[in-house]
């Protein structure tokens, strides 16, 4: 017989979205439509995406909806989207993750509200999230953090668990598989890769990109998929 811990993470799931991810006249993503579909949202910090006053104007749109805001760190580089890696010193990173953290924390305060992941010298009391299995999460744990280990609806999946790279072909689901990939990583704590092998995902969240032409139609799929499996989200 399963554990009790296992049927109640079978009915409930956090399902987060990376969102604010617009720069001055730029917009990108679609927040307005896709935040009230979560239960919690990732703020990009201005480093690879995002401004002051769209971080404002996205903490509005969560306290609006009644969603958690946690905070989406990335290198500083707007024109890469974050997604180069850049050869930073352990020092320039940690200075620069305190910063980008900060300032949504900031903005979040004077809003009246809290933020959800940031690292241990910003404030120990904040939640580190980061992909399951990952290195990441076992340094949170070291540094003395909680840490919620997150699986991804829209992205594919290697054999080793890592995501596969975005320049590769499938990469991105479309919206039936993700919503297929999101149930099966709630319901069996497993992704379905290639040759038909499966993929250990222990996650407490779940990620939907906020920046896709399909993160609207996709949120959608997830969250009606969720449903008709009677899971439940929120934040865990």
């Amino acid at each position: 017989m399963a554990s009790t811990e296992t049927d109640t993470r079978r009915r409930q799931i956090d399902l987060n979205a990376d969102v604010g991810e617009s720069f001055g006249p730029w917009p990108m993503g679609d927040d307005e439509r896709l935040i009230p579909l979560v239960s919690s949202v990732n703020i990009a910090c201005g480093a690879h995406a995002g401004d002051p006053v769209t971080i404002a104007r996205t903490v509005r749109l969560a306290l609006a909806n009644g969603v958690a805001i946690g905070a989406h760190p990335g290198y500083p580089d707007l024109p890469g989207f974050g997604r180069r890696d850049l050869d930073m010193t352990t020092d320039e990173l940690e200075a620069s993750l305190i910063v980008q953290v900060g300032a949504v924390q900031a903005v979040a305060r004077s809003e009246g509200t809290t933020i959800a992941a940031a690292i241990a010298r910003l404030d120990p009391a904040l939640v580190l999230v980061g992909r399951a299995g990952s290195a990441l999460l076992d340094a949170g744990r070291a540094a003395g953090l909680q840490v919620r280990a997150e699986g991804f609806a829209d992205r594919a999946y290697e054999a080793d668990g890592s995501l596969r790279d975005r320049r590769k072909p499938g990469a991105i689901l479309a919206p039936a598989a993700a919503a297929a990939q999101a149930v099966a990583i709630v319901r069996d704590g497993s992704v379905l890769i290639a040759h038909g092998r499966k993929v250990a995902v222990d996650a407490d969240t779940i990620c939907l990109h906020g920046d896709g032409p399909d993160a609207f139609a996709t949120a959608i799929a997830v969250r009606a998929a969720l449903a008709d499996a009677g899971i439940d989200v929120s934040v865990t």
